[in-house]
């Protein structure tokens, strides 16, 4: 028993190191982040909220590839004391949800949990209703901050 466990042991290993030549070949692609180049549409920058820090520059646009993302620039910053800060798209800077009915005036675009440059990807292209992007911090009930888009 002992000498067939080494065997499969061996030949396991004999397959990794085989498959790892391969592996070399193979390209990762990250759907998170835009391929190429993003085409801006639109762009504002944040106003803070509620004693926060929040500042920097968020924009709508596409890739090269077509697909919708907001992107926050590298001077993008907010408060993460509580670890994350909720994105919203809305059509006012003003965050109004209706859990039990849902807000057509409201769009979940993502989670922040670090400052800097972020990217969400956009589940399709974002009707022109949806003009401000919204930091919601829902552990203190409250907006971060705000940013008109145009």
């Amino acid at each position: 028993m002992k000498s067939l466990t080494t065997l499969l042991l061996a030949s396991f290993v004999l397959f990794l190191a085989s498959c790892n030549k391969e592996d070399e070949k193979i390209q990762i692609i990250d759907s998170s982040q835009p391929v190429g180049e993003l085409t801006v549409l639109r762009s504002g920058t944040f106003v803070a909220q509620n004693g926060t820090p929040s500042a920097g520059a968020a924009a709508l646009g596409t890739d090269e590839d077509g697909a919708y993302f907001l992107r926050f620039g590298s001077d993008f910053i907010t408060e993460l004391g509580t670890g994350t800060v909720t994105v919203y798209l809305s059509t006012s800077d003003t965050f109004m949800a209706d859990p039990g009915n849902g807000n057509p005036d409201l769009r979940l675009a993502g989670i922040v949990d670090n400052n800097g440059e972020s990217f969400f990807k956009l589940n399709g292209a974002i009707d022109a209703k949806f003009n401000y992007v919204i930091l919601w911090c829902g552990s203190a009930n409250i907006p971060f901050g705000y940013a008109q888009l145009q």
